[in-house]
């Protein structure tokens, strides 16, 4: 993919980065924002819980199934077109989700609209760190992935906050409808400032089943993954879908190793660095899933705070994240995102050691000081681990590889829930059958079966921070032929 950066100025530069985050932020955003209104919906159309699921988790499974495909379309149609009609579908999703189910009076239109905006979705997030990597300049890739990363990882977070109020204050309707607007806007500015791009010559036979069998594979895993605790691990339709997912995903490496033009070039991870990159991003989203589903019920059924008060404890780990995302994208540049991410798996194993100490008499000071250095750690580490990863690979590849961070983002949070859960789980009965609970006062006997449960999954998130931080400390920074400016002394030129 050439870029076209020549009479772009420092406004046309900003402009840019603005679109590109205001797809992260709302691809991100949507990921998140339904949860807390599914009651409402639930009640409007006389919905079980496990029914009304279904407005998030199609939205996921059809993310993950897209997202490669779009990548790799991308990197033969260019990435303006891409994201463009990603955009237009995602808007018009987001108004369908929001109109037509009332109008229609039909919960399957609901699910049938969040599909379809789950595919813009896909569209938009799939291609925006490539985007950086292709129109921004070396010397700002930092700065802007920096930028771009925040913004994307402060929509997932807040999500809950603004649909929660959406919800109280107008209807269920407007977390869809929010986005009209917005993405009107982002529509015309992407239109305007994305430069024009030179799509690479590819192969006219798309991996078609490539795409299939990711599709199939990926959603399959996140369905019995996400649905796994609800149906029962040992139910049929659990057990079929994980063995479908197994074939499938085990097909997809075979297929993908003797395809000419595949949707996922796997020998690009033969390079120990680009290995060793994509597992942190990928560990790091995995642990921070633990935190994000464990918490609330550590606040809440622990500390013995409400909703909202629990919702803002948990706004310290935002705005850590935030701070440490925007510092670790200045910074980029001049020490590089090896040390980036050393300091960061050291904040990272510092934090949830942190977290195993938390008890039930713990303050909630210190509670707020686990989430600040835990949420610092994230931005250090998400930012620097993307430029690494995007900046080692051949400009053939990037859109290709743009879509691969973005899986490695939801797909392990996804995952990473469920194994909390497990574990969760695990402490509890674990504790029950060996430690004479029932000589406690039945009052203590419910936070102590629960602390338990805490303290193991605490412990787990623990110990794959030391693995993280291993591996950032054996990895290092490459920069591909294709980017070196002369202004990178100081890592190694890349060989994918």
């Amino acid at each position: 993919m050439e870029n076209n950066q020549k009479g772009i100025d420092n406004r046309g530069f900003n402009l840019l980065i603005i679109s590109i985050s205001l797809a992260a932020f709302m691809s991100a955003l949507d990921g998140t924002i339904v949860n807390i209104a599914l009651p409402t919906i639930s009640s409007d159309f006389h919905l079980s819980s496990s029914t009304v699921s279904w407005v998030s988790t199609i939205y996921l499974l059809v993310m993950a199934g897209c997202v490669l495909i779009f990548g790799k379309l991308s990197d033969g149609i260019g990435f303006k077109k891409v994201f463009l009609s990603g955009f237009i579908i995602f808007t018009v999703g987001s108004f369908s989700c929001g109109l037509l189910p009332d109008l229609l009076n039909s919960f399957p239109v609901l699910v049938g609209s969040r599909a379809f905006q789950a595919i813009g979705g896909a569209m938009i997030t799939a291609i925006a760190p490539a985007m950086v990597t292709a129109y921004i300049p070396m010397q700002q890739k930092g700065k802007a992935m920096g930028i771009i990363m925040t913004v994307a990882a402060l929509g997932t977070a807040i999500g809950p906050t603004i649909g929660g109020v959406l919800t109280q204050y107008l209807s269920w309707h407007w977390i869809f409808l929010i986005n009209v607007p917005v993405g009107i806007f982002a529509l015309f500015l992407g239109a305007k400032v994305i430069p024009a791009s030179k799509p690479h010559d590819i192969p006219a036979s798309f991996d078609k089943s490539g795409a299939l069998l990711i599709f199939t594979g990926l959603a399959s895993l996140l369905f019995a993954v996400s649905e796994g605790t609800t149906l029962g691990w040992t139910s049929p339709v659990i057990l079929g879908t994980l063995a479908l997912a197994i074939i499938t995903l085990s097909y997809f490496v075979l297929h993908e190793l003797r395809v000419a033009d595949p949707l996922l070039e796997l020998r690009l991870f033969k390079n120990r660095n680009f290995l060793m990159t994509n597992l942190i991003m990928s560990l790091v989203f995995f642990s921070f899933a633990g935190i994000s589903y464990l918490l609330p019920f550590y606040l809440q059924y622990v500390k013995g705070y409400g909703a909202s008060d629990s919702g803002l404890i948990l706004t310290a780990l935002s705005v850590a994240m935030m701070v440490s995302g925007i510092l670790a994208g200045m910074l980029y540049n001049r020490v590089g995102g090896r040390v980036l991410c050393i300091a960061a798996g050291c904040f990272l194993v510092a934090g949830f050691y942190m977290m195993t100490l938390l008890r039930v008499g713990s303050p909630t000071g210190f509670v707020v000081l686990c989430l600040l250095v835990i949420g610092f750690s994230l931005g250090l580490m998400i930012t620097p681990a993307s430029n690494m990863i995007m900046n080692s690979v051949g400009k053939g590849y990037q859109g290709m590889v743009s879509s691969l961070t973005s899986l490695e983002r939801f797909a392990p949070l996804t995952l990473g829930i469920a194994f909390a859960n497990l574990v969760f789980i695990q402490g509890i009965e674990a504790i029950a059958s060996t430690h004479g609970v029932t000589e406690l006062s039945p009052s203590a006997i419910k936070l102590q079966l629960i602390t338990a449960g805490f303290d193991l999954a605490f412990f787990c998130s623990f110990i794959i921070a030391i693995l993280i931080l291993i591996l950032a400390l054996f990895a290092k920074q490459e920069i591909h032929p294709d980017y070196q400016s002369g202004n990178n002394d100081d890592v190694k030129t890349g060989i994918i």
